[in-house]
């Protein structure tokens, strides 16, 4: 099985701890900031634990519907997570599942760098194009920064 992978890494200047709580507090940031992106997202299943299943509902600007997601990894000491889309059209009948591991730290000058690596886990021969995953890099940047600014305002 062959994959594609994306990595985002955007400095902030907060620390790791603030960065890592914000994020840990998306499904409730992520509609409010970027509403057209992200409609809802509700949890199905767990208490946000390993194992808990979320539904995501897009917004008008993405060309999908829904898609679910189950937390993989959850390490609040060393603030990383991961996840799996592991349902929903954003497969689009070529990917078995779409991975997401996320790591804030530290930066020397007391803020944080907040990483994502993005894999892409294909089932055949097709792709998705360079442009595609250009947008992609391009909307989880836009996110970051949205929900950056967002906790800012409420700090």
């Amino acid at each position: 099985m062959s994959s594609a992978t994306l990595q985002v890494e955007i400095p902030s200047i907060y620390p790791t701890d603030i960065v890592f709580k914000t994020f840990s507090d998306f499904d409730n940031i992520a509609p409010r900031v970027k509403p057209d992106v992200f409609k809802s997202i509700e949890t199905i299943e767990g208490n946000g634990d390993v194992g808990t299943i979320k539904i995501f509902t897009f917004g008008d600007v993405v060309p999908f519907t829904t898609r679910k997601y189950k937390v993989d990894a959850l390490d609040v000491s060393n603030h990383s997570f991961s996840y799996s889309f592991v349902e929903g059209d954003i497969l689009m009948g070529i990917l078995n599942s779409i991975s997401y591991t996320v790591k804030v730290v530290p930066s020397s000058d007391g803020g944080s760098v907040f990483q994502q690596i993005v894999t892409y886990n294909y089932k055949g021969d097709e792709k998705l194009s360079e442009e595609i995953l250009k947008k992609e890099k391009e909307t989880h940047e836009e996110t970051y920064k949205a929900i950056e600014a967002c906790a800012a305002a409420h700090a």
